[in-house]
């Protein structure tokens, strides 16, 4: 069983993580950890109407963003990497600089000193030199920046098959396989 933590943000983009829920969940053999910001329960519900309950039973286990006791704030509590779905510019900043003040956050420090997948699917435009120089130094330290860039080779038909490639090219970073989107031939 592969444990997988999924870190939702206030970022536009809710669909991202519904999706990417769902994914996992259709993948069998992983166990999903959710954790939800304050900021991604509003942006959740007012982007697509749905409650935390709704992305909550989609996961095997759901932790508060306050709960900086939960196992996954420790190293010692092993999983197989983490997948911050949206993730804001301020989530990335505070992953960049260690400010581990919420779960969330704390968490990706987590994988990044254990030497774990992060993927932060990063959803921001444009982007400053600020921006530029939070994701490169993310980067440098051991993330994997994975903003939701479609790609038109897939020849996408709707708006969810352009979701279902960046949540795809994301499980592929974790090593779930899938085939949510048309690969290369």
């Amino acid at each position: 069983m592969r444990r997988i933590v999924v870190g939702v943000t206030g970022a536009s983009g809710s669909v991202y993580a519904l999706t990417a829920l769902r994914a996992l969940r259709a993948a069998g053999g992983v166990e999903v950890h959710l954790v939800m910001s304050r900021q991604a329960v509003q942006t959740a519900l007012l982007e697509t109407g749905l409650q935390p309950a709704d992305f909550e039973s989609l996961a095997d286990v759901v932790y508060r963003d306050d709960n900086l006791a939960a196992s996954i704030s420790s190293g010692s509590y092993l999983t197989d990497g983490m997948l911050v779905v949206p993730c804001s510019m301020r989530s990335a900043s505070a992953i960049a600089y260690s400010l581990g003040g919420n779960l969330l956050v704390r968490a990706a420090d987590v994988c990044l000193k254990e030497g774990r997948k992060l993927i932060l699917v990063v959803r921001e435009t444009p982007l400053h030199l600020g921006h530029l120089r939070t994701l490169t130094r993310l980067a440098e330290i051991g993330a994997v920046i994975l903003p939701p860039i479609p790609a038109m080779y897939a020849s996408p038909k709707s708006v969810e098959d352009i979701i279902a490639h960046t949540v795809g090219k994301a499980l592929d970073q974790l090593g779930i396989p899938n085939e949510l989107f048309s690969r290369w031939k």
